[in-house]
């Protein structure tokens, strides 16, 4: 069974991520697979809207640890950059039902759809600085343009869970709903979306995301560049070393990092 699915009814591609069992967390594979699936839907004509969600009782728990130690990103052209360059130039809706984990990137990469509707079971955490890491796919500009500089670092800073509740106040969910409704929610946006006007649809799309769509791509660029080199760092070797031996990390007689000049 592979680890996304899709299908193609009515002008919405469906696309599950299928790795209930390990709360569809990300491997470099699924970036690729779902880069290129972002990609040949902006060309299909058939395909009017992009209807996401995670098989199972999650979203997406983030990366895959095992996969990702084996496959860090590098400053170039990873996988996770390639996903991130699809996105930014899809001009096509994306809606997203988020229902359980929304992890690291199972947040992050929300910032890239149009209508985010969210299960009350849902839960939002980004813990990039616990695994001594930094933002990615272009949050460290497209969050705090939308929350502010005050929630963005309470977000990212101390890394805290918070629910989908707290998500919609802070916009970066559309809606809140009860789980049993989620599915059929955002299938219903995406019906309505798929009936409108497909050049209109687009057109207004790039219209609306003109004005930041250069400062993600920086701030894309800039994350990748950091996150190269924390991923090779003393501390991501504690935090990851810790995280794999179920233990709290100890930062403590680490080398201290040099300061930016």
């Amino acid at each position: 069974m592979s680890d996304i699915i899709t299908e193609i009814s009515g002008g919405i591609l469906r696309v599950e991520l299928n790795r209930p069992a390990q709360k569809n967390a990300m491997t470099a594979g699924m970036y690729a697979s779902l880069a290129g699936i972002f990609s040949e839907a902006d060309k299909d004509e058939a395909v009017r809207v992009v209807l996401w969600h995670g098989a199972g009782n999650a979203f997406c728990a983030g990366n895959d640890i095992g996969d990702f130690l084996k496959n860090p990103p590098g400053p170039g052209e990873s996988p996770q950059s390639i996903l991130i360059n699809a996105f930014i130039a899809f001009e096509k809706p994306i809606v997203a039902a988020v229902q359980g984990a929304a992890v690291g990137g199972g947040t992050t990469m929300l910032t890239h759809c149009d209508f985010v509707y969210a299960g009350e079971s849902a839960k939002f955490k980004l813990p990039f600085i616990d695994l001594a890491l930094v933002p990615e796919f272009g949050s460290g500009f497209s969050i705090p343009a939308r929350v502010g500089h005050l929630r963005a670092a309470e977000m990212f800073l101390l890394g805290e869970p918070f629910p989908a509740v707290r998500a919609a106040e802070l916009g970066l969910v559309t809606r809140v709903v009860p789980d049993r409704d989620l599915l059929a929610t955002a299938t219903g946006t995406a019906q309505k979306l798929a009936a409108k006007p497909a050049g209109a649809l687009r057109a207004s799309k790039r219209l609306i995301k003109q004005a930041w769509i250069d400062q993600v791509r920086a701030a894309a660029k800039s994350e990748s560049r950091e996150f190269s080199e924390r991923i090779h760092s003393p501390e991501a070797t504690e935090a990851f070393t810790a995280f794999r031996e179920k233990r709290a990390p100890n930062f403590d007689n680490l080398p201290k990092p040099q300061a930016a000049e």
